[in-house]
Formats: structure tokens, C-alpha cells, sequence
């Protein structure tokens, strides 16, 4: 089978296009023809050489996609063989907390992602693609939409009316506004482009913010807030963006640690949180049961992922440098 190997470090271009055996359904396992594939912040990283888990052997990248079950193995009885699947992101991590070291994600260390034609997946860690979804479509929720639903609702306990405010227009903060408007938020977003802006006022944002026209976009957050500031943040950018976040949050407010786009993680101020009382938190995705709560948000609503530019299989190392340009609205996908 055709698939890709991160084999070493050190830009976009990393991936080599192999030729593989393909895999068997084991038991407890399932079998699935990846039909695509779509991009996160993280990919980049670990091309990079600077994600937090470091690629130890060869492996195949990327940790989500979306399929079709080909087969399954002994004691398989959560899904059969024609079903449409999107894999979890953490494959054994079903509810609770999370346990450290069960739970590495695909596409690093030395656990297989899903860039390939055929991926054996723990069955337990399967969800139903929605059905009213593309491949392509699916293929963007198990990263970017869990980790959004995840800040949003487990453990940020958004309520109708509230402000959200979203960084940039890359995938968790596209899905964040989705979700946060579904559930009857208000939505502030931020971007270096007008036009990204006023697609994200298409989409439902309420107020848009450029924040290479207004570098104090925490002080604008506050003008639009009536002086109050926004119950929660979705923080992508690390310690480039957090010190204007926690100034641009309410009292008592919720900041998610979610990227870090500017380059390193944001280490708060300890002493501007306990004034503020602000809840901060980081947000490592979510859940199998957290995904299925999403998908129901999204099945109830008719909610689409926003898709920028779809690639050929062929084109993979393209659909990474096109990523690492920053150009993209909303997520980035690979057909294979």
C-alpha cells in the first residue's frame, strides 16, 4: 500500500512517500481505507523537530482522517465492515482523565498515524462519521473540533451569551466560533486580514478585530465587551498573544492553552490570574465521549467544517508547506 514516513527532522518537506505491507485487523483492532486526511499545527511541528513528543522510529504521520472499515478482528462488535469512521485522536483514551503514557496520540513517538491507504485502528476508538459529512469533511474533527469542543463545553462551561474569543482563522478557533454560535454564544474573532475576517462574520462572528491595525486587539476586546472583557479565550498563539488575553478576560473568566503559533508556550502570570480569579487550563484534545457529544452538536445543527483547500495524495509535502504559510482558512485536507 501506498503510504508516508516522517523518518527524520527538519522542515515541511520531511515526509517520504513508501511503499508498505499493507496491515491486518488484530484482535480488538479494525481495518480502515483512509479516504483523507487533514492537517494540524502539530504535523508541522513534529516535521520540525519541536513537538513535545519526538518521532522515535519511522513512522507514518498525521493523526486524523476519516474512512470506511474494511475488516475487523476477533471480539470487534463496535463497528463492521462498511462503516464510515473518523479514528480519535488519542485511540485509548474513551472518558475520564486521561492516563499519560496509555494515551499517545497518532502520528508521533512511535505510534502510526493515518496517512496511508489502509490503517489498523483499536475498534475502541472509532466514532461514526456524521452523515451528512464528507470523507474530507470528517477528516478534520478529530484534533481541531474535539480540542474546540473540549475548551468550549467539558471545561470551559460555556453558557448562551457569553463571549468567546477566538485567535485567528487556522481550525480550532474556525470550529471554536462555529460551535460557540450553535450554542448561543457571541464570538469575538481576531486576524491579520480583512477578508478572513469577513468570512468569519459569514460564519457567525459578531465582531471582528485586525490585529495588525490594533496591536492592543485586548483593549478592543474590552471596547466591544461594554469594559467587562470575554468569558473565555481561545489561546492559540502562546506567549506571544497570552498576556493580552489575560487582559482582555473578565473577572473570573476562562482562558484555554491551546498552541502556540508564536513559537513557545505561554507561561501565565501568576499574579495577574489570581487577581482575576481566571480559570486557565490547558486542552489536549478530548475524549471518544467527548467527540460523540460533539457530533451530535454538529449533527443537530447541520454544521459543516470549513475546508480551504483539499490536496491530491501525490501532493502531501505541498498541503504542508501551503499549511506553513499561514494562508489557509480553516483546515487543510489530503484526499487519498
Amino acid at each position: 500500500m501506498k503510504a508516508y514516513e516522517l523518518r527524520t527532522t527538519g522542515g515541511a518537506d520531511v515526509w517520504v512517500p513508501v511503499e508498505r505491507d499493507a496491515p491486518q485487523a488484530g484482535p480488538g483492532q479494525a481495518l480502515v481505507r483512509i479516504r483523507a486526511v487533514s492537517l494540524n499545527y502539530r504535523d508541522l511541528l513534529l516535521a520540525k523537530g519541536g513537538y513535545l513528543q519526538p518521532v522515535t522510529q519511522p513512522v507514518i504521520p498525521v493523526s486524523d482522517g476519516a474512512g470506511e472499515v474494511v475488516a475487523v478482528g476477533e471480539g470487534v462488535t463496535r463497528v463492521k465492515v462498511g462503516d464510515r469512521v473518523t479514528p480519535t485522536f488519542f485511540q485509548t483514551w474513551t472518558d475520564g482523565e486521561p492516563a499519560q503514557l496509555r494515551d499517545r496520540a497518532l502520528g508521533a513517538g512511535s505510534t502510526d498515524g493515518v496517512l496511508a491507504e489502509l490503517v489498523a485502528l483499536d475498534a475502541e476508538g472509532l466514532v461514526p462519521l456524521p452523515e451528512h459529512m464528507s470523507f474530507e469533511e470528517g477528516a478534520t474533527l478529530p484534533c481541531a473540533a474535539v480540542t474546540a469542543w473540549n475548551a468550549l463545553v467539558p471545561q470551559g462551561k460555556l453558557q448562551a451569551r457569553q463571549w468567546v474569543l477566538v485567535q485567528g482563522t487556522g481550525g480550532v478557533s474556525i470550529f471554536a466560533l462555529q460551535l460557540a454560535r450553535a450554542l448561543g454564544a457571541r464570538v469575538i474573532a481576531t486576524s491579520s486580514k480583512d477578508e478572513k475576517l469577513s468570512r468569519a462574520r459569514e460564519l457567525g462572528a459578531d465582531e471582528g478585530i485586525n490585529y495588525r491595525k490594533h496591536p492592543d486587539w485586548d483593549e478592543k476586546a474590552l471596547e466591544v465587551t461594554g469594559g467587562q472583557g470575554v468569558d473565555h479565550v481561545m489561546e492559540v498563539g502562546g506567549e506571544g498573544t497570552l498576556p493580552r488575553s489575560i487582559r482582555a478576560t473578565r473577572g473570573g473568566g476562562h482562558i484555554a492553552l491551546i498552541g502556540l503559533l508564536s513559537g513557545a508556550w505561554g507561561a501565565p502570570d501568576p499574579k495577574a490570574i489570581e487577581q482575576k480569579k481566571l480559570q486557565v487550563s490547558p486542552v489536549f484534545v478530548g475524549s471518544r465521549v467527548m467527540f460523540e457529544a460533539m457530533n451530535r452538536v454538529l449533527v443537530a445543527h447541520r454544521i459543516k467544517p470549513v475546508i480551504d483547500r483539499v490536496f491530491g495524495f501525490d501532493e502531501a509535502r505541498e498541503a504542508m508547506r501551503y499549511l506553513e504559510s499561514g494562508a489557509h482558512f480553516g483546515k487543510v485536507v489530503i484526499r487519498v
